[in-house]
Order: structure tokens, then C-alpha cells, then sequence
């Protein structure tokens, strides 16, 4: 299996220097490359030292899946690939089999299109974050197709731009990353897979940290965007289920499991979530 990884960057900072060190450690061979929006710490020579080949793009131009699509054509120019592999600039891999765990699956079903994997908190992770970590990357692995829609709603083509692998031929089959919504590019790629009759893998096993500790106005900005794209991209919700109703169930989950903690943090939470839902309902509006 001949393995591509991509990581869009952006003015990375110390800790890229661990990612990369934990790259270079991988069992799993792959063909790396950066694309990097003109960072002004030194990302891209740090990238170059390790020998990672770095496209340079306009930080004007970047776009969520425009940008990751631009990079996947540039390997594709030079190197014949089976899978290619997508990371943010701000995971750091858990062990040397991190990556070899994610891409499993491609050989042993072949109609698996998408796989992502486990993110742990970061050790500063608030108790909040670390909640939605587990929430949405629980211990046990999952294989989820259409059908499973009835099951899980929305969350059927949930997956995450920051650990995941596609299997390159059902990428390209739905028309790679689309340029035209957000975020959510991800989302919007495992539906359409779905749609296919290709299916979603979430392989617990593989795992990396990654985490945010985000504030209302940070939330607020997010769910704008978030909201946006569930009104340029209907069919999503339409064939899914509403995000309103697995967000209610939510809250209501991680507001009992922060009191049990620490009832203060229910503070802090009600008023990201309220910035959450008020960024959405305005996003949805256009």
C-alpha cells in the first residue's frame, strides 16, 4: 500500500518540531508533504530539515478542502498512491504505530473509503474538552454505512480532518474535497462516500492528542462557519437527521458529567454552548 500524508500549516510553533520527530518514527512509510500559507516562525525550513517537502501556497488562498485537494493533486503528479493520509499541524502522535493502525483497514476491506481515528485530550485539556474528546472518540472502533443513519444521525458521516486516512480512488469517485463550503469538508466528503455505499471506519486503536480549550467567542466563530455549511449543504441534514437534536443531547450528557467533576465548570460551559447555538442559528440564517 503506497501511503501519502499531507498537513496543512500555519505558523506551526514549537511543537511541530515533536510532530515531526514522531513522523520520521512511523512504521508506516509514507510520502510527506506540507502545505504551508507563508508562516512567519520558520515552519516550512523546519519541515525542509526533516527532509518533508513543502508547498507554498498564498495565505490568503488557503480553503479547507480547496487547499487539502490542491495538495493531494501535487503527490499525485509525482507518486502513484493507494491511500493518503491528512493531519492538523497541532496533533501529536501517541506511538511509532499510530499511522500503520489508521490505514489497517484499507486491507482488509475493501470498501471502506474513509478512516479516521482516536483523539486523546492534551494534558492541559479542561475538563470540558476532555468530555468531547470521549464523546466523540470512544474506546471502541466502529464501521458505520448508510444504513447505520437510522442508528446514528448525524453522526454517521462525522469524522475529522485532524487523523484521517482516504483510501485515494473512493476519494476521487466523489469528486475529492470540495472547495466551495467553510469546514466541514470532511463531513462533507464521508457523506458523500456513504451515499456510494462506501463505508466510514473510526479505528480507535490508532490514536493521537489533540485538543482545544476554546472560549465563547472562539465557539461562537466556529458555529458560525459550522452553521453555514448545513445551509449550503442541506441534503446533509436532510438525509441524516438535524444537528439541533444530537446538540441538545449533548449538552445535557456533558453538563451532568461536568457537575459531577466540578460544578463551576457548568458555568463556563453554558455560556460556550450558548454561543455555540446562537453561532449556528446565525450561520444557518446566511
Amino acid at each position: 500500500m503506497n501511503c501519502g500524508l499531507i498537513i496543512p500549516t500555519l505558523n506551526a510553533g514549537a511543537q511541530f518540531r515533536t510532530l515531526l520527530e514522531q513522523l520520521a518514527a512511523q512504521t508506516l512509510p509514507t510520502r510527506n508533504l506540507i502545505v504551508d500559507s507563508e508562516s512567519a516562525d520558520g515552519t516550512a525550513a523546519l519541515a525542509t530539515s526533516f527532509g518533508v517537502e513543502v508547498l507554498t501556497i498564498p495565505r490568503r488562498t488557503f480553503n479547507h478542502g480547496a487547499t487539502r485537494q490542491l495538495a493531494l493533486e501535487h503527490l499525485l503528479k509525482s507518486a502513484r498512491l493507494d491511500v493518503i493520509i491528512f493531519l492538523t499541524q497541532d496533533v501529536l502522535l501517541t506511538d511509532d504505530d499510530s499511522l500503520a493502525r489508521l490505514v489497517k483497514i484499507f486491507d482488509a476491506d475493501e470498501s471502506v473509503g474513509l478512516s479516521y481515528g482516536r483523539q486523546l485530550p492534551h494534558a492541559d485539556a479542561t475538563n470540558e474538552a476532555k468530555f468531547l474528546r470521549a464523546f466523540n472518540y470512544p474506546p471502541e472502533s466502529q464501521l458505520r454505512s448508510f444504513d447505520d443513519r437510522k442508528i446514528f444521525g448525524i453522526k454517521t458521516p462525522f469524522a475529522s480532518n485532524s487523523f484521517a486516512a482516504y483510501r485515494v480512488d473512493a476519494l476521487q469517485s466523489v469528486g475529492g474535497f470540495p472547495s466551495h463550503v467553510p469546514l466541514s469538508e470532511d463531513m462533507y466528503v464521508a457523506a458523500k462516500m456513504l451515499l456510494r455505499g462506501l463505508k466510514i471506519y473510526y479505528a480507535a486503536e490508532a490514536q493521537v492528542y489533540h485538543s482545544h480549550n476554546y472560549t465563547a467567542a472562539q465557539e461562537f466563530r466556529r458555529y458560525v462557519q459550522i452553521g453555514k455549511f448545513h445551509a449550503q449543504e442541506p441534503w446533509i441534514r436532510e438525509t441524516f437527521g438535524s444537528a439541533e437534536g444530537a446538540g441538545k443531547k449533548f449538552v445535557a450528557m456533558k453538563l451532568a458529567a461536568l457537575a459531577k467533576k466540578n460544578p463551576l465548570d457548568c458555568i463556563g460551559a453554558i455560556f460556550r454552548d450558548a454561543a455555540k447555538f446562537f453561532g449556528y442559528r446565525i450561520g444557518r440564517l446566511g
